[in-house]
């Protein structure tokens, strides 16, 4: 197997930097021999090394495009949720989920609507193949080769769910970027939308098929179940997919909308998943303190955390590791700002009438990132409506982990 490194891959010596979040391997002759291979874009045997180092989304693998495959067309059922419009006569299995007028050719109605999750669960005892395309109604695929690219990550029998890139609307929540990456919340991907997924049917039945009580959503609340399971979800950029954007500014703000809905009712199942802004108390301190007008005491604190991460990483050159801090204080900025944006913009609203400070911070948050703010004041009212409903303040809450210290001893990493 040969693997990529992740963008985040900084080594020193025996000591990697890489994953996300970010993890240090402390390796020993052997692992760094491995590594080494690695970096060379050599083939390298599977070891517990490399699995750590792919679980931690450090390394990821690339599939063998020069062998036979275990996986073929021939293993795959694809299955299209549709409400309204017209079917694909392509094969395909199309969930009519309660259209009116019905679809004409549907294989399967559902009556009355039900949702996507109803409308793909519904489809599972007419699927008799080892593998399920679960692929929207307005998602069109470009290359034909599209899927036997994706089906080789299928050789390994612990991938439980691949995903494509889904290109379409500028700056869409369904497009997750040009790196692959394993899919786990709360990293940089931590989720895939279900508009184009390839899933093994042994990983779904096992853990019980789409929950159908989720109209939005369901599809991050499906891959984040398959990886508590202890299934591997990739997503692999390298294929793409269209998904037709929507045709107005008001059908486009409904559906951001409808998206931010489901956050609190995935908040609720999966706690600390959808937290807007998850940093360290140093980084919490410096950025509060900048807000606040109070910058000597916030350069203190940006400084100190950079001199604890220092004495953290030991094995790390003290430039590298300052850098890392800097970096860090950095992008927890831009996740304060899209956090205000997105969904604490009803506060600094309310704020604004009184605060001159809330009225600059809400204008900060806005210009850092133009295009996108309509769409995120959707999502954000979605989120709101979704927290009345259920009654829960989760999704707008800032996660804290632990201030820096001393790092703990680690045995190295073969």
């Amino acid at each position: 197997m040969r693997y990529r490194t992740d963008s985040s891959w900084q080594r020193f010596g025996r000591v990697v930097l890489a994953g996300s979040p970010l993890r240090l391997f402390r390796l020993t002759s052997g692992g760094a021999a491995v590594v080494g291979a690695i970096e060379a874009n050599r083939q390298v045997a599977a070891s517990v090394l490399t699995e750590r180092l792919r679980d931690a989304g450090a390394i990821h693998p690339i599939p063998s495009t020069g062998s036979p495959t275990r996986c073929t067309l021939d293993d795959v059922t694809v299955v299209t949720p549709q409400l309204g419009g017209a079917i694909h006569d392509d094969g395909r299995l199309t969930i009519d989920d309660g259209s009116d007028p019905p679809l004409d050719g549907a294989t399967l109605r559902l009556e009355p609507n039900r949702g996507p999750a109803a409308a793909r669960n519904a489809a599972r005892p007419l699927v008799d193949t080892p593998l399920v395309v679960f692929l929207d109604a307005d998602v069109s695929t470009p290359d034909p080769e599209w899927l036997a690219a994706l089906l080789r990550h299928f050789d390994d029998p612990r991938v439980g769910l691949v995903a494509p890139r889904v290109r379409g609307e500028a700056d869409s929540p369904l497009d997750l970027g040009d790196e692959p990456g394993r899919v786990r919340a709360g990293t940089r991907v931590s989720y895939v939308p279900g508009a184009a997924i390839v899933v093994r049917v042994d990983a779904l039945d096992a853990i019980g098929g789409f929950d159908e009580r989720l109209r939005f959503g369901e599809d991050v609340d499906l891959v984040w179940r398959l990886d508590a399971a202890g299934w591997s979800c990739r997503y692999d950029p390298s294929v793409e997919v269209w998904h037709e954007p929507r045709a107005s500014w008001r059908d486009r703000l409904r559906q951001h909308a409808g998206y931010g809905t489901s956050a609190a009712p995935l908040a609720m199942r999966h706690p600390g998943a959808l937290s807007p802004l998850h940093v360290n108390g140093w980084t919490a301190a410096t950025w509060v303190l900048a807000l606040c007008g109070r910058w000597v005491p916030a350069v203190v604190f940006g400084t100190g955390s950079a001199a604890a991460l220092v004495r953290k990483l030991p094995d790390v050159p003290p430039r590298a590791a300052m850098g890392l801090a800097m970096r860090g204080h950095l992008f927890a900025g831009r996740q304060v700002a899209s956090a205000a944006r997105r969904v604490w913009w009803p506060i600094l609203l309310v704020g604004a009438m009184w605060s001159r400070r809330c009225r600059w911070w809400l204008l900060l948050a806005v210009v850092s990132d133009a295009r996108t703010a309509p769409t995120d004041v959707a999502y954000g009212w979605g989120v709101w409506v979704g927290m009345v409903r259920t009654r829960t303040w989760a999704p707008i809450v800032p996660r804290l982990s632990a201030w820096p210290g001393r790092q703990p001893r680690h045995r190295p990493t073969r």
